[in-house]
């Protein structure tokens, strides 16, 4: 029984799968939506709500905890600059989660995450 266990393995060992959550995450903030199976899209959801959380806090710290996570300097710049003003004023659901129907080729539930505008 998987009691209070929290999290999708996705058949990865732990090193790559957090090197996925970065990459995804990543390439969600750098273009705004991306499509996926839709267990990374709810995997990365909670975890770009956060890294977008820390852009809102915009300290120096904070700056660094992204950087520490995202794969990209100039996408840390995009959030604290432009993405994280954009909800000041919104206390989360940050991102939205579309669900597209199975892929074609192993019928995988696809998904659309994509950042809400305001």
């Amino acid at each position: 029984m998987r009691h209070q266990i929290a999290g999708r393995k996705l058949s990865r060992p732990t090193h790559h799968r957090w090197a996925l959550y970065r990459n995804q995450v990543t390439a969600l903030l750098a273009h705004g939506r991306i499509i996926t199976t839709e267990a990374k899209a709810r995997e990365i959801q909670s975890l770009a709500e956060k890294v977008i959380t820390l852009g809102k806090d915009g300290s120096l710290a904070s700056r660094r905890r992204a950087l520490a996570f995202i794969a990209e300097k100039k996408v840390v710049k995009k959030l604290f600059d432009e993405i994280a003003p954009e909800y000041y004023d919104r206390m989360g659901g940050y991102t939205r989660l579309v669900k597209l129907g199975p892929r074609r080729g192993d019928n995988a539930p696809m998904a659309q995450i994509e950042l809400v505008k305001q």
